[in-house]
């Protein structure tokens, strides 16, 4: 198998994404979830496997998720789609200009996403909603290939602690950083991490616990993506 360094185009690499088979417990579960499905969705053929990036190949926006919802990506086979975290994202991305529609129900609903593109730190549905950080490290190269693919990145949104720490570790990897520890974490924090970089976005996670507790509201996560369209427009300065 190649490694995710040698993958040209994004297209070859979401394809080795979806075959990958690092994480042997993520993929039973992936699988086991599929078969068993939920009684609302038990006429769906789940996708049951990594789920693959999604959004505009030109993109300047990277947004970075956590990991497949087991009845939302890991049965759509698409990122945030058919769950209330997706339903959060895509209304905040509509609203601040990056969706063509506000709802992603399923993969042929229509919606498309103009200069923002949906990553993730993990690419397989976990139990609990919590990858090990073996996981995790299993599943960096294919961000960071992808990061680097995307050559025209101005702002990277993170979705969360977990995220944001993924991302971080790409580019203390790289060299780009020094240390991690020079960033701290909060929703709505930006950063500048240098010269020629971009500029580091954070959120809260659009998971239900969040948002049914009203830790992040519609509105929250809205403004984080007007203000990547602010830094995109050069409209802002930085306090990071």
């Amino acid at each position: 198998m190649k490694s995710a360094s040698s993958l040209n185009t994004l297209e070859e690499l979401q394809s080795r994404i979806v075959a990958c088979k690092r994480c042997p417990r993520l993929i039973a579960h992936c699988r086991e979830i599929a078969r068993v499905k939920r009684r609302a969705f038990a006429d769906w053929e789940y996708w049951g496997k990594p789920v693959p990036s999604f959004g505009d190949p030109a993109a300047r926006v990277a947004i970075i998720g956590l990991a497949p919802a087991a009845h939302g990506a890991n049965r759509t086979g698409r990122r945030f789609t058919g769950d209330r975290s997706g339903d959060f994202l895509y209304r905040a991305l509509w609203e601040s200009g990056f969706a063509n529609q506000p709802e992603s129900r399923s993969v042929d609903d229509g919606l498309r996403l103009t200069d923002a593109r949906v990553l993730a730190a993990g690419h397989c549905a976990p139990p609990d909603n919590k990858p090990t950080p073996e996981e995790l490290r299993n599943c960096r190269p294919w961000l960071e290939r992808e990061l680097e693919l995307l050559s025209r990145i101005r702002v990277v949104a993170v979705l969360g602690r977990i995220a944001f720490d993924a991302y971080l570790g790409v580019m203390k990897a790289q060299g780009k950083i020094a240390r991690r520890s020079d960033f701290e974490f909060g929703h709505g924090r930006v950063h500048e991490l240098g010269k020629g970089l971009p500029v580091l976005i954070c959120s809260y996670h659009p998971s239900q616990q969040n948002t049914s507790t009203g830790r992040l509201t519609l509105g929250m996560l809205t403004e984080v993506f007007k203000e990547a369209r602010r830094i995109l427009d050069g409209a802002c300065g930085i306090d990071g």
